[in-house]
């Protein structure tokens, strides 16, 4: 018998994705899974991709209840924005990674201007990207874990180790990233149909109305003053300009981010040295995070279906600039594979239990 886990919002796609890893999980246990929606109906008609595992065959989806979940030792909640906080109240012992935003900020203002001013803030949890510094010692030692977005998660990778190091401007970076149309959740959208999306590519929520702009900016600049002696004296926090894509792909996040590099980089003898040996330091020995071969790019199909993150990075000496592009699965590292990844380090569980680096491709 594992660690006995629970799943509150399964019959979403981040659900379902954390279903399929859980199946396969050496150490765990699934134990209620709950979908608000789907109550009643069963699991392997809502994801017919778990046919036949015999934790599921025969299965029904439970109300999404306190006492439902209150036996688990770990609870994921993968629930609409705005859902978690109300029902981790109820939960106040529990073990809980929450895949919603609802405690990912630490500014209450930035809360309702992203997410509604009637929307009540509920505060921000440890959050749930181990790439980043000091966050591992956070993670093991929370009870609460705010798991961070795609797209933020996807951003991040690729900009922490400019800043960390010095060698980009924090105030002049712009981030346009592609997702996959899962990143947009499992409800029907009339701008969703296959007939709108394929062979079709549109930006949204431009200029900066993107709810993982201020979450992006926060992690970054918690990154860059996480040492102040690279901070180089510079108190301003980071400032992104973020568009957001939609792809005609399923899942997969690229994102293309580009900063101005500061004075240390722009006059090294070879900035593409530079800027590759400060990736090559922040994830030496991840297990996830891959630094792909000079002038090698990563590509969406790469990951697909897995926790890793391929990232690439190299001057425009002409801009004076850094281009780094990063891929992730928007449902795997990108929400169900990090939540997993996380409640292996709250557990104390090996961080790479269930989880696994390689895409399927094609």
């Amino acid at each position: 018998m594992g660690i006995r886990v629970a799943v509150a919002g399964a019959s979403g796609y981040a659900g379902g994705e954390l279903l399929r890893l859980l199946a396969g999980h050496p150490d765990l246990e699934i134990g209620a899974v709950t979908g608000a929606s789907s109550a009643g109906k069963p699991v392997t008609e809502v994801h017919p991709n778990l046919t036949g595992h015999p934790a599921f065959d025969g299965r029904d989806f439970q109300a999404t209840d306190a006492s439902t979940l209150s036996a688990a030792e770990l609870i994921f909640m993968a629930l609409p924005h705005g859902e978690s906080a109300a029902l981790a109240e109820q939960l106040p012992d529990a073990l809980i990674v929450d895949l919603s935003a609802d405690f990912r900020l630490g500014d209450e203002e930035a809360w309702h201007r992203f997410y509604g001013a009637d929307v009540r803030y509920a505060g921000r949890w440890a959050y749930g990207l181990p790439e980043l510094p000091g966050a591992r010692d956070a993670i093991r030692a929370a009870r609460t874990v705010a798991a961070p977005g795609c797209y933020a998660t996807t951003s991040i990778l690729a900009l922490a180790p400019l800043l960390a190091a010095g060698l980009a401007q924090p105030a002049d970076i712009v981030i346009v990233a592609a997702s996959g149309t899962s990143g947009a959740g499992r409800s029907p959208r009339p701008d969703l149909l296959a007939s709108e999306v394929m062979g079709s590519m549109s930006a949204y929520k431009a200029g900066g109305r993107h709810r993982h702009t201020p979450e992006i900016e926060q992690a970054l600049t918690e990154v860059l003053y996480f040492h102040p002696e690279r901070a180089r004296g510079d108190s301003r926090p980071v400032t992104i300009s973020f568009t957001p894509v939609l792809a005609p792909m399923p899942r997969g996040i690229l994102a293309t981010c580009t900063a101005r590099l500061t004075p240390v980089a722009a006059d090294s003898p070879d900035p593409d040295s530079a800027l590759r040996g400060a990736f090559a330091d922040a994830y030496a020995g991840e297990p996830f995070v891959h630094l792909l071969p000079a002038g090698q790019w990563p590509v969406t199909g790469a990951v697909a279906g897995s926790n890793g993150a391929h990232v690439q990075v190299t001057a425009d000496p002409h801009a004076g600039r850094a281009v780094v592009v990063a891929t992730t699965d928007n449902l795997g590292k990108g929400a169900a594979g990090q939540a997993v990844q996380i409640a292996n380090l709250m557990l104390g569980l090996p961080e790479t239990a269930g989880l696994t680096t390689h895409g399927v491709h094609p």
